[in-house]
């Protein structure tokens, strides 16, 4: 019994041993991942662009997703490096330096709920992963059926354009995860048939597509960290467009948070602020 007992003990070691301990992120959507399954202290270097949790902004930064600083990386001695899939092949990169590097795909839906699973299967998550894969899809179910309540609305919605302007806007299209939750909370993207996943817009297509509401993220800078323009800014910028639909009926709704834009462990609460957006005083 005692045999029995100390071979258990040595495989279970072993085991612990084979996890990696000195994980790196190279996107915002991993590290929140990385911390939803309770392995924010394995994280050694995560981009200057993760902030949420809190925890993850103390921690050493390896750049951006596209340009990640490779000798930084090797300085901070990982055994796991993951990468979302991208056209400058960060990972082939890596493993040519020697640095294990997984690569995961976030496109979609499906694609989030199955990089938090491998991601759990890389880092002896595996239960974890599967709980907060299960718990994303019954949330996004129950934000489908509150929303079929409602009249579904044509929406726009801008992840960003340049700053103090409507000009280089860019909006999000098919294929994408942010077109996926219109679609849950209720809405119709009018971007919907562009052949581009995230297509520069101009204001005439906002013009010809008129939809009921808009939801604009701001300019690019506030992506950065830095403040969001004001609210009477935003309100003046497309009050030069009364014609629109969502101007006339006051539905330009700013869009603050990062929440919809991180494709991971936050996006049914994504889903449920969006069909509030969308919805909003309609069920009175």
């Amino acid at each position: 019994m005692r045999g029995l007992i100390t071979a258990s003990l040595f495989a279970s070691l072993a085991l612990s041993a084979a996890e990696p301990q000195r994980i790196i992120s190279t996107a915002p959507s991993i590290t929140e991942i990385l911390y939803a399954l309770g392995l924010g202290n394995r994280v050694a270097g995560v981009t200057q662009y993760c902030r949420y949790p809190v925890e993850a902004q103390s921690k050493p930064k390896i750049g951006s997703f596209l340009e990640p600083d490779f000798e930084r990386i090797l300085a901070l001695k990982p055994d796991l490096v993951i990468v979302i899939k991208n056209p400058v092949q960060v990972a082939e990169k890596l493993r040519n330096l020697g640095v294990r590097a997984e690569e995961v795909n976030q496109d979609s839906i499906s694609d989030i709920l199955i990089s938090i699973t491998t991601i759990g299967r890389l880092t002896g998550r595996n239960a974890a992963a599967q709980k907060l894969a299960g718990s994303l899809r019954a949330q996004l179910d129950d934000v489908r059926r509150g929303a079929a309540q409602h009249q579904r609305r044509t929406a726009l919605f801008l992840v960003g354009r340049s700053p103090g302007t409507l000009q280089g806007m860019v909006g999000a299209g098919p294929r994408t995860f942010v077109d996926e939750l219109i679609a849950i909370a209720g809405g119709i993207n009018v971007l919907k048939d562009s052949p581009i996943q995230y297509p520069r817009v101009s204001i005439e297509q906002v013009l010809a597509s008129d939809p009921e509401v808009i939801l604009d993220m701001g300019d690019f800078a506030h992506h950065e960290g830095k403040p969001l323009e004001s609210a009477d800014r935003l309100h003046t910028l497309w009050g030069k467009y009364p014609r629109l639909r969502a101007v006339r009926n006051k539905e330009v709704r700013q869009i603050s948070s990062e929440v919809f834009i991180r494709p991971g462990p936050r996006m049914a609460e994504a889903a449920r602020q969006l069909s509030a957006l969308l919805h909003a005083d309609r069920s009175k």
